[in-house]
């Protein structure tokens, strides 16, 4: 469990690879992780021997999320994300996709949430293209960042 540069990620894939272990990638914000999160690591990680997490970092989240975003820094998040017992290492980047991390780590499997049945995932061609699956998981319904935020801004103040 450690957060890694790419090219200490990169050190860490090669002996997976070399040890006959398929890599699982995901990447995501993961901003006031919650159990939905962790429902959906446990579950990727269940797809190979190894889990690798790009979580991206803070002007890639608040370019993407928006104003406010995130709440919680892109360390913080990295640490907490690092120490979840699915997870074998956290990569944090900057970038609006995972596109150099996944064409750096080439995993067997990327994984996203199943939202993105609805929407184009720009990852997809580049994971085919290498001969890798890309799997969407099912989120636990009710369980996202922006769902936490709603309930938590409907609190009464209590000063």
């Amino acid at each position: 469990m450690s957060i890694l540069t790419l090219n200490e990620a990169l050190q860490t894939r090669q002996h997976l690879r070399a040890a006959g272990l398929m890599l699982v990638f995901t990447n995501g914000h993961f901003d006031l992780l919650h159990v939905g999160h962790l429902d959906y690591l446990e579950k990727a990680r269940a797809l190979g021997g190894a889990l690798f997490v790009g979580v991206n970092g803070d002007s890639a989240t608040q370019s993407l999320k928006g104003t406010g975003r995130p709440i919680v820094p892109a360390l913080e998040r990295a640490r907490l994300i690092a120490a979840l017992r699915p997870v074998d290492s956290v990569i944090i980047f900057e970038a609006d996709t995972a596109h150099t991390l996944i064409e750096t780590l080439r995993p067997e499997i990327y994984v996203k949430g199943g939202d993105y049945h609805q929407k184009v995932l720009p990852e997809r061609a580049l994971v085919e293209g290498y001969g890798g699956q890309v799997v969407l998981i099912d989120l636990l319904p009710n369980h996202s960042t922006s769902d936490l935020i709603a309930r938590i801004r409907a609190l009464p103040y209590q000063g």
